[in-house]
């Protein structure tokens, strides 16, 4: 197992070379780890997977029953959703089949469901339902007044973002993956194969897979493509406390827009609730920071949907940058001639597409060149649960008799123990930083934000972190 965050290289080149340690990458990574006689680097520019784009979404299970029927996207997403809910099901990953309404708040809005419902259908998902405002009312009580109808998606479903691509690099590496953490590609030139030029030194590989989220066309580009252009786009959102869990039983989601999904009300798996997001179009890939204008935006949007979250607490402001190109579809093209594969404009969809994405790059690789060899399946890896669902490690005596550790609280807000602290700093793909810590165990994640907690978890960080 390798994971490495500082010093050289490897030397020897790898037969495949990931650039991107997202969701999608560390998929990518896990699926070539079912061919052991590949020798495959997955490369990330800062000191953890999962923490560009991955980290900041809705964490929304999706059927694609609303996706641009006949795209790869729509074809992925369909795949995609299937793979997951079985992978997380044998994983320990937590999912929530909650369901979605869409909800119509004019006489224009309503007339679009039936043709959602349609291009549902199209999209091979069979199982929408047209509500009226009476039963409408009847599965969502507390919802704003005014609503006209809605159209019920029960696949629809809330999963752990944090734990699925975590799961994804901890299978790849245990299986013989290079993880190289804090590896920025700043250059790309292909004399024979490919060499990347990083912040750690240079790195050779075969073939080459660009799934570098935001970045991605740069890195295109300096492979001589100009396929597309990624515009970051903003969505903000509001994280509310889990005692305002009770006021939603679905997901909430408008008609969707030319922009998006817009805005939403959904239950977490981790038992709060979230409005948003934004969908601002920005410059700046790196401007992850909220704004007093979209949190009044999104307030004034959730007051309608949902009048009484507006009385409730707000845990935590976040921001994410999603990979929008202007184009309906994922930009997935593979450039044979030169050993390369990119993998780009993939939007918040791609949690749930996400191996259905791997297995398409994987064969465009083969299509390609790359010998592949036999196939033999990973070992299955049990996640630490971070689901309200289902039971923690706190509510479970027998493990607690086994190991006192898991009973002894350091996150009270999250009820989070000192023996999961542990296991999250001894795991394979340990956290460098209190927040990697957060997202493996949801310490300093309640209201109180690691006020009570901070200290205590920087300690037991700092004495059980790994160089």
């Amino acid at each position: 197992m390798t994971v490495t965050a500082a010093g050289p290289l490897p030397t020897t080149p790898y037969d495949v070379a990931i650039v991107g340690a997202g969701v999608v990458g560390c998929a990518i990574a896990r699926e070539l780890a079912r061919r052991p006689r590949l020798r495959v680097a997955l490369v990330e520019a800062q000191d953890d997977v999962g923490q560009g784009t991955s980290k900041a979404n809705t964490a929304i299970l999706h059927t694609g029953f609303d996706a641009t029927p006949g795209t790869l996207e729509a074809r992925l997403v369909r795949e995609g959703y299937a793979l997951l809910g079985a992978y997380a099901a044998g994983t320990g990953i937590p999912v929530e089949r909650v369901g979605a309404l869409l909800v119509a708040w004019d006489e224009e809005q309503l007339a679009a469901l039936p043709r959602l419902a349609r291009k549902a259908e199209r999209n091979a998902y069979h199982d929408t339902a047209l509500l009226g405002p009476e039963e409408l009312y009847a599965r969502e009580p507390r919802l704003g007044p005014g609503a006209l109808g809605a159209l019920h998606v029960p696949g629809e479903s809330i999963v752990c973002s944090w734990t699925t691509t975590l799961a994804y690099a901890t299978q790849a590496v245990r299986v013989g993956v290079d993880l190289h953490l804090n590896t920025a590609v700043r250059a790309v030139s292909s004399p024979d194969g490919h060499l990347l030029t990083t912040s750690r030194g240079t790195l050779r590989a075969r073939h080459l897979v660009n799934a570098a989220g935001l970045h991605a066309d740069t890195l295109d580009r300096a492979l001589g493509h100009e396929d597309f252009t990624v515009t970051p786009r903003r969505g903000q959102l509001l994280v509310y406390d889990k005692l305002a869990r009770p006021l939603v039983r679905h997901i909430l989601l408008p008609v969707p827009t030319a922009l998006g999904k817009g805005v939403l009300v959904a239950p977490t798996v981790y038992g709060n609730v979230l409005l948003g997001p934004t969908a601002e179009d920005l410059r700046d890939k790196e401007a992850t920071g909220s704004t007093a204008d979209g949190t009044a935006a999104l307030r004034e949007q959730g007051r309608r949907i949902l009048p009484a979250l507006l009385e409730e607490e707000v845990t935590a402001v976040y921001a994410g940058l999603r990979a929008a190109t202007g184009h309906e579809d994922y930009r997935i093209t593979a450039h044979p001639g030169q050993a390369y594969v990119t993998v780009g404009g993939i939007r918040s969809t791609g949690l749930t597409a996400s191996l259905a994405i791997a297995a398409h790059v994987v064969g465009l690789l083969a299509d390609g060149g790359l010998d592949l060899g036999p196939v033999r399946e990973p070992e299955p890896v049990t996640m630490p649960n971070l689901g309200e669902a289902f039971p923690r490690p706190y509510q479970r005596p027998g493990l607690i008799a086994a190991d006192p550790e898991y009973g002894t609280l350091v996150c009270h807000c999250e009820r989070v123990s000192r023996g999961e602290i542990r296991d999250a700093l001894a795991s394979t793909v340990p956290p460098r930083s209190l927040e990697g810590l957060r997202r493996r165990t949801r310490a300093r994640s309640g209201r109180c934000q690691g006020f009570y907690c901070g200290a205590a978890l920087r300690e037991l960080f700092e004495r059980g972190a790994r160089p």
